[in-house]
């Protein structure tokens, strides 16, 4: 999508208020003992109460309001009755749509007290985020992204997983154009103002790709290594851009 007027720009904000404001009372509810369903249900709540829409619902009939992954599940977890262990590390991946806006964010949260390893990691994905946003500007190349998220990940030791990338965003929860996490010669497509994206950066400390889980859903690291990931919806501006989860 192409945000090109004021309306665009506050739909998308109003969704990402609502993402946000899901993920921020997700987060207080990690803790040992309690259930990815039961996070999942109150997802469900805040954004019933917002008159938003879960995305992976209605984009693809997914079963839950939002993909819960926990440790070396990478992404698309299926919130289930199975209760969170201290010590564990759980991605909480929630998308919306509102009023014909879609938006898109996630991030890992530590189960109570982890390894510092984990933590590393958390902090190296929170970086290299921060380096993809500072990277996107209108006119530089897409694959100035994937450079700046790349450079933090081997500066600390981490792989990049192969194929889990970020994505337009805007008028459905998955557009062109894919948003690499490592610099590709051939993404050489320029960014232009407006464009909605999604950065979303997914390091693991292991071999660096993903398979797909029996349920058909649950896409796990190769060789069971943690991962993390963190992610934002942005629109593209000459400057800084507008992040609106």
């Amino acid at each position: 999508m192409i945000a090109t007027c004021e309306k665009d720009i506050n739909g998308l904000k109003e969704v990402g208020r609502i993402v946000r404001l899901a993920l921020d009372e997700s987060e207080e509810m990690v803790k040992a003992g309690v259930t990815t369903l039961a996070i999942d249900k109150r997802i469900g709540q805040i954004l019933e109460k917002h008159g938003a829409r879960s995305a992976p619902m209605l984009a693809y009939d997914f079963p839950g309001f939002s993909c819960i992954s926990v440790d070396d599940e990478a992404a698309h977890g299926i919130p289930s009755d199975r209760a969170l262990k201290e010590g564990q590390l759980v991605n909480i991946d929630v998308s919306a749509e509102k009023n014909g806006y879609w938006a898109d964010s996630g991030r890992s949260i530590p189960v109570g007290v982890v390894k510092g390893h984990l933590l590393n990691l958390c902090e190296t994905t929170k970086k290299a985020l921060e380096a993809g946003i500072k990277a996107a500007r209108a006119g530089h190349p897409i694959n100035s992204i994937g450079k700046a998220v790349e450079a933090v990940a081997i500066k600390g030791g981490f792989q990049i997983i192969e194929g889990l990338v970020g994505h337009g965003v805007g008028r459905n929860i998955h557009e062109p154009p894919e948003v690499h996490n490592r610099y590709k010669a051939s993404g050489r497509e320029i960014l232009q103002e407006g464009l909605v994206i999604t950065i979303e950066p997914f390091l693991t400390k292991g071999k660096g790709y993903y398979r797909e889980g029996r349920d058909g859903w649950t896409l796990l690291t190769i060789d069971g290594s943690p991962s993390a990931q963190y992610e934002h919806t942005l629109i593209i501006t000459k400057d800084q851009p507008i992040i609106v989860t």
